[in-house]
């Protein structure tokens, strides 16, 4: 990744996300809003495609990378949806339709003041697999990034085989990697899943690892993720973390397994950011002969105003990864990454707030407040 003018995959979880607009339900508990035999009056329905590939991919589109989407999607009523939007990007040549499966949905519970909650249709994802890539074209791109395994059959089954047979063909190929995940439903499938067996297994070839804490505590120190849930007694678990006590040592946990650098995403108090040595580093390519042993926590930018944060870990990671592609020093990666994050969430879909690296660099110059939240 040393050339802006390289080409970056995105591939895996698509979907067409629905989130209802609430209304005048400001400063209501949630089980006010919605109970059962309740009639709950909303706006109109914003409806926008959905999932890593959507999210991340035409998030480095909009901010000028040359990228390649890659996900499936069923010849559906959504699916044409999917199709004619990123058609408005210029987007859709990759996308896999398949002639079995429908077409995956969310929909997006957001009230204001509550985190989202989700109700989710995997449709098609359930059945990517390595067959679905063609390597020959991504062999000619810089790197690959891959979002959502976790509600994605085929990469969770058989203890991650296809995921990690997927990653091990890519490095083959000398392309750079990254890896995001989404929140599982513990009651799932993919719920009773040894993550920890999966994670491991799969880290050796993945540069990049960029989950969320909330993701990454449930994965690999479920028993830690649950003692979190008590300390926040129904509030944001990211409010009641150390930096230091909790994230770092997953962190150091995660390069020891195999990844060269670690990304997490903790929601509104901002993102961590670990590193491995400098034999390590190095080894990626030459321009990363300085991004060694970092310990680095990036504090979140304040938001002019929140919509949903429904795309903001996405749209973050495309930001840092669209400034790695630019060649921008690692601090400037992060924050460019936090201001995306801070973007993002004024609108209720993932893209509307987004703004170019030079209308960030400019607010930023003008004074642009941060949010001190983390805890040491």
């Amino acid at each position: 990744m040393t050339n802006k003018t390289k080409k970056i995959i995105v591939a895996g979880h698509i979907c067409i996300d629905i989130t209802p607009v609430f209304g005048a339900h400001k400063n209501k508990a949630l089980d006010e809003i919605l109970c059962p035999g309740k009639l709950t009056q909303v706006n109109e329905a914003d409806m926008h495609t959905g999932g890593a590939v959507a999210n991340t991919g035409l998030a480095l589109k909009l901010l000028g990378a040359d990228v390649a989407l890659i996900g499936k999607i069923s010849n559906d009523s959504f699916g044409r949806l999917i199709t004619d939007i990123f058609k408005s990007y210029q987007a859709d040549k990759e996308l896999i339709i398949s002639a079995e499966g429908s077409t995956s949905y969310t929909i997006v519970i957001a009230p204001p003041g509550t985190d989202r909650m989700f109700l989710h249709n995997p449709g098609c994802n359930d059945t990517f697999c390595y067959e679905d890539l063609n390597f020959d074209f991504i062999k000619k791109a810089s790197h690959f990034h891959f979002g959502y395994p976790t509600i994605m059959r085929n990469m969770y089954k058989d203890n991650g085989r296809e995921l990690i047979r997927i990653f091990r063909k890519i490095k083959s190929l000398g392309l750079t990697t990254s890896l995001d995940m989404a929140a599982i439903d513990p009651d799932s499938e993919a719920g009773r899943s040894d993550w920890s067996s999966i994670i491991k297994n799969v880290l050796p070839y993945v540069d990049f690892f960029v989950p969320s804490i909330e993701e990454l505590g449930f994965m690999i120190a479920n028993d830690k993720y649950q003692e979190w849930l008590k300390r926040a007694r129904g509030n944001d678990i990211t409010s009641v973390l150390s930096i230091q006590k909790d994230v770092k040592p997953l962190a150091d946990l995660l390069l020891s397994w195999g990844a060269k650098a670690v990304l997490i995403k903790c929601g509104a108090p901002g993102i961590y950011f670990r590193t491995g040595t400098k034999e390590v580093m190095a080894s990626l390519a030459p321009r990363f002969k300085d991004w060694y042993d970092m310990d680095v926590f990036t504090h979140s930018f304040v938001p002019d105003r929140i919509l949903s944060a429904t795309g903001a870990g996405d749209t973050s990671i495309a930001a840092f990864l669209k400034a790695v592609l630019d060649g921008l020093p690692p601090l400037k990666c992060l924050e460019l990454a936090a201001a995306t994050g801070a973007s993002c969430v004024t609108a209720y879909d993932a893209l509307s707030g987004l703004r170019s690296f030079e209308e960030l660099d400019k607010k930023i110059a003008g004074g642009w407040k941060k949010q001190f939240l983390a805890k040491p």
